[in-house]
């Protein structure tokens, strides 16, 4: 095969065409991206946002049902059923969350009394992003279970 030098082009290629696009089609492109990015950011922030509501949720659900068992296990008092829901709470990196015990003197209920636990927990300090979306907002689960003998 015969080698052309580059000066030269092959009778039967071509010539290429620059890779360049009018400078319209590029504005349209710029337009393009300046209106669909903060819908495309809010939308990701929102999941993210949402996401972590919905972790939050799960923590203090699980926290509230860790305490509710605690509590009805013989000999256990006020403080047991603190520590089990705290312990889980920590875990999860959950901060200023309380937690009511329902009755406050469950050790004198009876067999087929029920004990609650609630464990509440702001939004504001326990999400990732800073501007939330669920801006002074307080999850809560509560958990309930019957005293056997």
């Amino acid at each position: 095969m015969k080698k052309y030098p580059p000066s030269m082009a092959h009778p039967t290629h071509k010539p290429r065409r620059a890779a360049t696009r009018p400078a319209r089609v590029r504005g349209v492109a710029a337009t393009e991206l300046a209106v669909c990015l903060p819908v495309i950011m809010l939308l990701v922030l929102g999941t993210i946002e949402a996401c972590s509501a919905l972790f939050l949720k799960q923590a203090l659900t699980t926290s509230a049902y860790e305490g509710v068992r605690t509590a009805i296990a013989r000999g256990s008092v006020a403080s047991d059923v603190e520590a089990a829901s705290n312990q889980i709470l920590t875990d999860r990196k959950i901060k200023n969350a309380t937690i009511t015990i329902t009755p406050v003197n469950f050790t004198s209920l009876n067999p087929g009394d029920y004990v609650d636990i609630t464990v509440s927990a702001p939004c504001n300090t326990n999400t990732l992003v800073p501007a939330t979306f669920f801006r002074g907002k307080t999850l809560t689960a509560k958990a309930s279970m019957m005293i056997e003998n």
